[in-house]
């Protein structure tokens, strides 16, 4: 019997739903969000894309790796941190 899982995602405001998904979504969440932060880590570095554009880009990284924690181990999540902006080249 695979194992389930309940996650939980905040929408608009204090309002609360959850997600009954076994092993196995979980996983395949895990992976689809994976894909898109790679997607994303790649874009950034692109020196042709306005900084807006990446603003906008590390607004959606930020909601992707809060969806992710909730999925990933600890260790992936590590993989996946990014520095502060202090730390990071402007562009």
């Amino acid at each position: 019997m695979e194992k389930t899982t309940i996650t939980t995602s905040y929408i608009k405001g204090d309002s609360m739903f959850g997600l009954l998904i076994n092993e196995k979504e979980v996983k395949e969440m895990e992976y689809l969000i994976k894909r898109e932060m790679d997607e994303i880590l790649f874009d950034l570095k692109d020196d042709r894309i306005d900084h807006i554009v990446k603003r906008a880009m590390e607004e959606r990284y930020k909601i992707l790796f809060t969806l992710f924690r909730r999925v990933a181990p600890p260790n992936e999540c590590l993989k996946y941190m990014r520095r502060d902006n202090k730390s990071r080249k402007k562009g």
